[in-house]
């Protein structure tokens, strides 16, 4: 039986994103570019200290009977994630913010159901990187502590809240209530704690291959901070805040995950 403490972690992404699109109730304009660049560097710094410590370095503890290929796992978990979002990435149209070329096969669709989907994209790895450190922390098999993963929980739902606004406040824009637009940048963050209770089923089921899903995910994790965050938080002029949230967030992830670890 999943516990209390499991139960609030995987909630906590989906938090963000709903509180991301509450915006829509009391902010008539979407978030200022530099708001935009410090939030997602802060989470780009986060997630890629968290698929470090988090999700790489577990991975490889396990494996040290191995010896000098104690990181051959890790590795094949790493690229099989990797290949899995660019899979995800050619096969599914998404608009990603701040862009008007939209990417994957050729669609019709509206542009806020393309920016919809671009969020919906990254959340499944998100949904499953916190589903599978939590599996971890259940099992035992991997030196993961509850704060490690609630540490990684708190990382994604930092990243998630802006893009519920996002998402909800050019819905509202484009004449959409503003209960609707709301509705739908909560829907687009559904997929998270879906993934990941789902996740955690699975992954107790395949105990001995905890290695490969902590390092699966880990590469589903840095596939979204290359591709997406990073440039959208070096996007414009006068980018260096970006830079700047970036090692505030590596930082206070690295921190929180050694101390509570």
């Amino acid at each position: 039986m999943i516990n209390t403490e499991v139960v609030q972690g995987l909630a906590l992404p989906f938090l963000g994103t709903a509180a991301g699109s509450a915006c829509v109730f009391f902010m008539k304009k979407e978030l200022g570019h530099g708001v935009q660049r410090a939030l997602t560097g802060f989470a780009s710094g986060v997630m890629v200290a968290a698929s470090i410590w988090s999700l790489l370095i577990p991975a490889m503890d396990p494996c040290e009977p191995m010896g000098k290929f104690a990181f051959a796992p890790a590795a094949i978990g790493f690229w099989i994630g990797i290949l899995f979002l660019l899979f995800l990435d050619h096969v599914i149209p998404h608009l990603h913010m701040d862009t008007e070329q939209a990417e994957g096969p050729r669609s019709n669709l509206a542009k806020t159901t393309m920016m919809v989907l671009a969020v919906t994209l990254h959340n499944i790895p998100e949904g499953m990187a916190v589903g599978v450190v939590y599996a971890g922390y259940l099992s035992g098999s991997a030196e993961i502590t509850a704060g490690g993963a609630l540490a990684l929980a708190l990382g994604i739902a930092i990243q998630n809240f802006p893009e519920g606004a996002i998402i909800s406040m050019p819905l509202r824009a484009k004449g959409k209530s503003k209960g609707g637009a709301f509705l739908d940048g909560v829907l687009s963050g559904a997929v998270e704690p879906v993934g990941a209770a789902l996740t955690i089923v699975a992954a107790g089921f395949f105990v001995p291959a905890m290695p490969y899903l902590l390092s699966f995910a880990a590469g589903a994790m840095l596939y979204v901070v290359v591709e997406e965050l990073i440039p959208e938080m070096s996007a414009g002029e006068h980018s260096n805040i970006g830079v700047i949230m970036f090692a505030v967030g590596f930082t206070v992830m690295m921190a929180l995950d050694v101390a509570l670890g």
